[in-house]
């Protein structure tokens, strides 16, 4: 059983984006051959930090060229360097789609695409620059495994899994300050989904910004005499199939909540694997097939129906009949 945070500690509100450089730094002093890769954001990616930590000569930054740093970071990784790549999401998955495929996974590099500034937390940036299809995207890549943090210390240990593991990895980070879900320390595994809070009547499957909602919708059932169990999926590839299929034979009802697309997302790979197992009444919290568009991060979780109550209403709607 993962620690999580206290009262207190779920009070302090960090970015996962915040962790990279610091712990790139750390697994540096430690040994780890780390190098970063970016494309000119090296101060919002945080890998600015890395450099200033002491490691200016293992920071790569190659412009507004994205295409060119997935490259640079594939070559890298072929001298025995383990390779992290940077940007926003939208630009550091869609833009590189071509070179992370063909050139990264293809022959199964020991390259790590780690953008920040996925999903509809980029706020103010817009539609343009809110990233909410790179789940699909990097998960249908043969030899890629996806990490989604839910917090600052997931996102630690996410990046730290990362550089542990052979081959390419994904690990999807954003750009507002959540809440702690974890305690720091906190150590994450591949291939695992943890459940956070039994519960009886309905499962609640999520990932990323969407634990912390699914958390505090649980709450709002709870008050409503509604026992939900919640797990975070924090690998979404490979898929913790055992834990949910589990809790969806106990519960009868699952409610799968995204940052992201539901086409192609988490929602997709839980529905395949309760339909082949254990197939139950579902529904899915996410976007709908839709850009997002300017605006707080707070906000845009309501109007988009990603937040709690968007949660709480899946439920209802299935506990209901």
């Amino acid at each position: 059983m993962v620690t999580l945070a206290n009262a207190e500690q779920s009070q302090v509100k960090r970015a996962t984006r915040a962790a990279y450089g610091v712990t790139l730094a750390e697994l540096a002093g430690e040994g780890v051959p780390v190098v970063a890769v970016d494309a000119d954001l090296t101060g919002s990616t945080t890998t600015a930090k890395f450099a200033k930590a002491g490691y200016a000569d293992r920071l790569f930054n190659c412009g507004i060229a994205e295409q060119n740093m997935v490259d640079v970071a594939a070559g890298l990784a072929t001298t025995g360097n383990i390779a992290f790549t940077g940007s926003f999401a939208v630009f550091g998955t869609g833009r590189a789609y071509d070179q992370i495929r063909n050139t990264v996974c293809y022959s199964d590099l020991n390259v790590k695409i780690a953008p920040t500034h996925a999903g509809v937390s980029v706020g103010p940036d817009g539609g343009s620059h809110q990233m909410l299809e790179d789940i699909s995207l990097m998960a249908g890549l043969p030899h890629m495994r996806v990490l989604v943090p839910a917090d600052y210390a997931a996102a630690v240990a996410a990046i730290r899994l990362a550089a542990e593991t052979p081959g390419p990895v994904y690990v999807r980070m954003g750009r507002a300050s959540v809440p702690a879900v974890y305690a720091d320390g906190v150590e994450l595994e591949l291939g695992r989904a943890y459940t956070l809070r039994e519960g009886s009547d309905v499962t609640i499957v999520a990932c990323g910004v969407e634990v912390e909602q699914a958390l505090a919708a649980a709450d709002e059932l709870a008050a409503e005499g509604v026992s939900a169990e919640v797990i975070d999926a924090f690998s979404v590839k490979p898929l913790d199939r055992a834990t949910i299929v589990a809790s969806a034979r106990k519960t009868g009802r699952v409610v799968v909540a995204e940052e992201h697309s539901i086409h192609g997302g988490l929602g997709t790979a839980v529905s395949r694997a309760l339909a082949e197992e254990c197939p139950v009444p579902m529904r899915f919290v996410g976007m709908d097939d839709r850009f997002g568009k300017s605006g707080e991060f707070e906000e845009l979780l309501a109007y988009f129906g990603l937040d709690s109550k968007a949660i709480v209403k899946a439920v209802k709607s299935l506990t209901l009949k």
